[in-house]
């Protein structure tokens, strides 16, 4: 049964659709390989160019790493392909495509980059430059778009450091004089340095190493550390000088020698005794002196002591210096008391040298005198 009117308003359907449809394209975009992702997720996106429209007869589709091979086949090549820089110093980076690139049929060559992305190429070949690095982020890929729907990246790994600004050393929670025995913690303070993860520290007492120590510390930024080691100073440490050193190890394609930061020099004071360094029996020859030492820093006082009053010594000893002493030795951390007994020994000693000498002289006189006598009366 046909209704009234019908065929008329099919009619004017048809005329309708037909005004209103989208002309019919010269150009096919190449689909993009949507069920291949990378081997972990990558959040930057390049932004779309320009839709594909008659008057662009090549246009460029819309890429990301989860729709690109894994590098494992992509024939793509980056140079270098570690990229160590100073933050804010120049960079450069090269990426091109391989002569095993020729099946892919590829279409563009991007570069994903934290600074200053340069335009998209069709050329075998596209170099990134910046002249100064002053970001932190150290992600840049290198993508390769291709007609026929394949499409791959390859990663760009980069290193941005700085050296500290300053390395000093000094000691926690003290200052002052050490004293012999006691622990102490030096501290190596390393300022404004990144990337802390490559840096190690050393410590040195003189020119000997203490302790060279690896950072454990995961922060690209710039940040302040600090580095400590225990000691237990000894007397032999009083005037030495500790210090330390910051060195950056940034692999082969870094810097060579690697960047060292040296702190200043800290000379020690160690306060230690008193020793007393001599044997409880002591034979002395006549004409000599003892030998016996005291070591301290500061320098110990001595009083000796004999029969119960406070005496003192010559230099040259006699048969009369015999005897028992009490020797008090007062230092920094108070007073210890040595007994010592002296005996003197008679023979060659100083004061039996010079007699013997003496003797010699007088006998000398006697012959010569006794010779001019002769030599008168003859």
């Amino acid at each position: 049964m046909c209704v009234p009117g019908w065929p008329i308003m099919l009619l004017l359907f048809c005329l309708l659709d037909s005004a209103t449809s989208s002309p019919i394209s010269m150009y096919t975009p190449a689909p993009l390989p949507s069920q291949i992702s990378s081997p972990s997720p990558f959040p930057t996106v390049i932004p779309s160019l320009q839709s594909p429209s008659l008057s662009n007869p090549h246009p460029t589709p819309t890429i990301s790493s989860n729709s690109a091979e894994t590098t494992e086949n992509c024939p793509l090549i980056i140079s270098p392909s570690s990229l160590v820089v100073r933050f804010g110093d120049p960079a450069t980076a090269n990426c091109s495509v391989m002569n095993t690139a020729l099946n892919w049929h590829y279409n563009l060559l991007v570069w994903d980059v934290p600074l200053k992305s340069p335009q998209p190429t069709m050329d075998r070949f596209l170099v990134w430059s910046v002249d100064k690095m002053t970001v932190w982020n150290n992600t840049a890929m290198c993508f390769l778009t291709s007609v026929v729907g394949r499409g791959c990246f390859l990663y760009l790994s980069m290193i941005v450091y700085k050296p500290p600004d300053i390395v000093s050393i000094g000691f926690e929670n003290h200052t002052g004089p050490m004293f012999e025995g006691d622990q102490y913690t030096l501290h190596c303070m390393v300022v404004d340095v990144a990337l802390v993860g490559n840096l190690t520290v050393t410590f040195y007492r003189g020119q000997t190493v203490l302790d060279r120590q690896k950072s454990s510390y995961t922060e690209k930024t710039p940040v302040t550390k600090t580095f400590t080691l225990d000691i237990n100073p000894s007397k032999d440490d009083d005037g030495v000088q500790y210090w330390c050193e910051a060195e950056l190890e940034l692999g082969a394609e870094g810097p060579q020698p690697p960047p060292v930061v040296v702190s200043e020099k800290l000379t020690a004071v160690v306060f230690y005794g008193p020793r007393f360094i001599c044997p409880a029996k002591l034979q002395v020859r006549e004409g000599e002196s003892l030998r016996c030492k005291v070591r301290g820093n500061p320098k110990p006082s001595v009083t000796l002591f004999k029969d119960g009053g406070v005496v003192s010594l010559p230099t040259h000893l006699s048969r009369k210096h015999a005897g028992k002493y009490t020797v008090l030795v007062d230092g920094h951390r108070g007073q210890k008391n040595h007994t010592l007994e002296v005996e003197i020994l008679a023979g060659s000693g100083t004061a039996q040298r010079c007699n013997i000498h003496l003797l010699l002289v007088v006998l000398l006189i006697q012959i010569l005198t006794c010779c001019k006598t002769r030599s008168q009366r003859d």
